[in-house]
């Protein structure tokens, strides 16, 4: 009796847990499948392409409408390098030695030395502020976008020949020229570089005025198609009365 009494109040002094715990004990026994233990996806990861700016492509376009140069070259035969690197050399003594204009050296060696029987004649004058993509020469006109304003430079190798090539003018290249867009004479036959003439504007402003001169064009356009369409109206109008 006395066992059995005092099992009794040993059961009774057993602390009783908390409903919190006994859920707590309860997930203990049996799996959980939360979240984490779900596999997750794999996600991709997706290239950055950059944003389209429609102000960069109008940028690009005004440039590629606005840039042209003044350029001159001599052509020699295929595979005579070392006679161009010589031919240049001898127009740059005459300007550094006999203060010869530099556009005036080379327009004399071109007359001379020239292969090119449009041009020679002409100091081998590609052209007066000509666009980009004008010359049939797509080496050549690439090279007169890109070598520096006002020097002797070549040889530049076609399928025409061996080139040497002079640009005097330039525009819009501000990252080769800066603001200075063409040589002009000295007082002592030295180059000296030159903003264009009118002065330099910065491209924004070039930009302005020519979206400006384009929309005063076709408004003037469609005010002159208005005008007309107007008029031929009243003639035919007038023809249909003396017809009745």
């Amino acid at each position: 009796m006395l066992c059995a009494d005092s099992n009794l109040w040993h059961n009774m002094q057993k602390p009783k847990l908390p409903p919190h715990r006994l859920l707590a004990n309860n997930h203990k026994k049996r799996p959980f499948f939360g979240a984490s233990h779900l596999k997750r996806p794999s996600l991709k990861k997706i290239p950055h392409t950059p944003a389209f700016n429609i102000f960069d492509k109008i940028r690009g376009d005004f440039l590629a409408l606005t840039r042209k140069c003044t350029a001159r070259h001599i052509l020699l035969p295929p595979k005579s390098t070392e006679a161009a690197l010589t031919l240049k050399q001898k127009i740059r003594n005459r300007v550094s030695e006999d203060n010869e204009f530099v556009v005036d050296a080379f327009s004399a060696a071109a007359v001379r030395f020239s292969r090119d029987e449009t041009t020679a004649n002409s100091g081998g004058l590609l052209g007066t502020l000509i666009p980009q993509g004008y010359i049939v020469c797509q080496d050549l006109d690439r090279a007169c976008f890109e070598v520096p304003l006002g020097e002797v430079c070549g040889p530049i190798e076609s399928e025409y020949g061996i080139h040497l090539l002079l640009v005097s003018e330039r525009t819009n290249c501000q990252k080769l020229d800066g603001q200075n867009w063409r040589i002009i004479r000295g007082d002592n036959n030295e180059k000296i570089f030159a903003p264009p003439e009118g002065g330099y504007k910065p491209l924004e402003e070039q930009m302005a005025e020519f979206t400006l001169g384009q929309v005063a064009f076709w408004v003037n356009v469609c005010f002159a198609g208005g005008i007309l369409a107007e008029v031929t109206a009243r003639v035919i109008g007038a023809v249909e009365d003396t017809v009745i």
